[in-house]
């Protein structure tokens, strides 16, 4: 007996699921109870009445509300809103709910009475397609292109009709050339179509630089016995590895000119005291340092403002950099020039009085300076090369720092008495020349540029007390190699070197290849060690 009540109970459960299972979506709560239960078939319907019936606009917020995990439903049986679908949204002023049917916003009084739509794996998929099968008919150009492009990769025959339907409708080049790509793939893949068919679908993906590509044709490879279409799929993706191989080089090469740049940054200033003054100066690492704590302090001033606030930032950089290199050489280092061994002690010891002060002043702690909306995401030239803005910014800012150093060198009477008292100083204080006002200006100039890598350089990495350590041996290095005193050397000098690291680190690793790069300047040092671009002047052969 007992037997047979579990049997009857097992056949009329098994009877009232196929009923569920077959009982049709027809309005709003008859969609929110499939979303709540558990079968499959039953949410399906509920996503081609919602689709069917509710315009792209509301279909669209509700997939993309569950697919995020942010779909609620009102679960208070005696409310006449019981199982109205809401979307919950956090704000500074508490959470509130939205209806996905309406317009109606209610603050959140007890969450508990809103109980979570559930999504798992495989109908992240489903809703994933869906949302890109909505975005072929938006009127943005832009979200059409995006669509397709999620769908690439899709075999689904429905997928795939729709998109052959919205070739013959769609009028943008960008699209059109994108679905024929999505048909191409669904063709390659395709064991029942005609060989040459296939043959001519692998064929046209040869200068495709998606991921897509490489995907499709190991599954070809995989799949596929026909020495026909192997052969097409070996020479589609040996053209797509080529392909990688050389816009992964652009990015090593883009990568470089980043790094090197910020070298540049870091030790343009230094190539200008160092080369007129003959200073070792160990606080430069800390005027970058005072450089990045301005950009900070002007984001705090100005917190509305990110951009306009590092724009600013960058004068009052090289006005506090400046004046603190202006005052360490007037108070110490006038009193040390011709004993550089001194002058390297007595910065070192004024590096770690920045150090402490900025601890004291701002705590160890690092600080992060916000990146400007101009200045945040990237470049994405193809599928397989993006170009981040910041590092592109970078780049430009060296330029700009560079050149506009060089115009104050070549077109200023200071840069003309800078370069008068590095190739010859006794001359030059016989022709009227005060050096001392010279090397003070020239030593708050080198400082003023440190300041203005600083700001660069926070828009990279974070801020504390320790970040000028990181740039000070590279700074010299910088120097150096590329001639003492010498803008253009040290211009040459920073890109080689940040070429070199980035080249080097993918087989030798980081910390490696910073060695072989300190090694071959050593080597290169003892056949020239006037560097790249050697000094000219009398001082410089003395």
């Amino acid at each position: 007996m007992k037997h047979f009540y579990n049997g009857l109970k097992a056949v009329v459960f098994f009877l009232i699921g196929i009923n569920v299972a077959m009982a049709s979506v027809t309005d709003s709560e008859g969609f929110t109870k499939a979303l709540m239960g558990r079968d499959t078939q039953s949410k399906e319907q509920a996503i081609d009445w919602l689709v069917s019936t509710q315009s792209g606009e509301s279909s669209t917020l509700v997939l993309n509300a569950w697919l995020v995990g942010d779909l609620y439903y009102f679960n208070d049986k005696s409310s006449p809103n019981y199982l109205s679908l809401y979307q919950i949204k956090n704000h500074k002023s508490g959470e509130t709910a939205s209806s996905v049917w309406s317009d109606e916003t209610t603050s959140i009084e007890k969450k508990s009475l809103f109980k979570k739509i559930r999504v798992n794996n495989r109908f992240r998929g489903v809703i994933r397609a869906e949302l890109a099968s909505l975005g072929l008919n938006d009127s943005d150009v832009i979200v059409r292109r995006d669509a397709v492009s999620s769908l690439l990769g899709q075999t689904d025959d429905d997928i795939i009709d729709k998109l052959q339907l919205k070739l013959t409708q769609e009028t943008d080049d960008k699209v059109i050339e994108l679905i024929q790509f999505a048909l191409a793939i669904d063709s390659a893949l395709d064991d029942a179509a005609p060989v040459q068919q296939r043959v001519d679908a692998i064929a046209s993906m040869e200068d495709e630089k998606h991921t897509v590509v490489f995907k499709t044709m190991q599954k070809v490879l995989s799949t596929s016995n026909n020495e026909e279409i192997v052969q097409a799929a070996n020479y589609t993706l040996g053209k797509y590895e080529q392909s990688q191989k050389l816009y992964s080089g652009v990015e090593t090469l883009f990568f470089g000119l980043s790094m090197g740049s910020v070298l540049v940054l870091a030790g343009i200033g230094l190539a200008i005291t160092f080369g007129v003054m003959g200073v070792i100066n160990m606080a430069h690492g800390e005027l970058i340092m005072i450089g990045a704590y301005t950009a900070y302090v002007m984001q705090t001033l100005f917190p509305n403002n990110i951009a306009f606030a590092l724009l600013l930032s960058i004068p009052m950089a090289f006005m506090v950099s400046g004046l603190v290199g202006v005052v360490i050489e007037r108070t110490v280092i006038r009193h040390l020039y011709g004993r550089p061994l001194e002058t390297l002690l007595a910065t070192f010891g004024i590096s770690l009085i920045l150090q402490q002060a900025v601890r004291s002043i701002f705590s160890p702690l690092n600080r992060s300076v916000s990146t400007p909306e101009f200045m945040s995401g990237a470049m994405q030239l193809n599928p397989m090369l993006s170009l981040t803005y910041n590092r592109l910014y970078i780049i430009a800012f060296c330029v700009l720092v560079f050149f506009g150093l060089l115009m104050v060198l070549k077109k200023t009477p200071l840069g003309l008495q800078v370069r008068a008292v590095s190739q010859n100083r006794g001359m030059a204080r016989a022709m009227g020349i005060r050096s001392e006002r010279v090397d003070a200006m020239t030593f708050g100039l080198g400082s003023g540029v440190a300041g203005i890598a600083g700001v660069a350089l926070s828009q990279l990495t974070n801020v504390g007390p320790n970040m000028g350590q990181a740039y000070i041996i590279d700074s010299f290095m910088v120097v150096v190699f590329g001639g003492v005193g010498n803008l253009w050397g040290t211009l040459v000098a920073g890109l080689s070197l940040g070429l070199f690291n980035k080249v080097l680190e993918p087989w030798a690793g980081a910390v490696l290849a910073k060695i072989i790069v300190l090694v071959f300047i050593i080597l290169f040092i003892q056949k020239r060690p006037r560097g790249l671009f050697p000094q000219r002047g009398r001082a410089a052969d003395s």
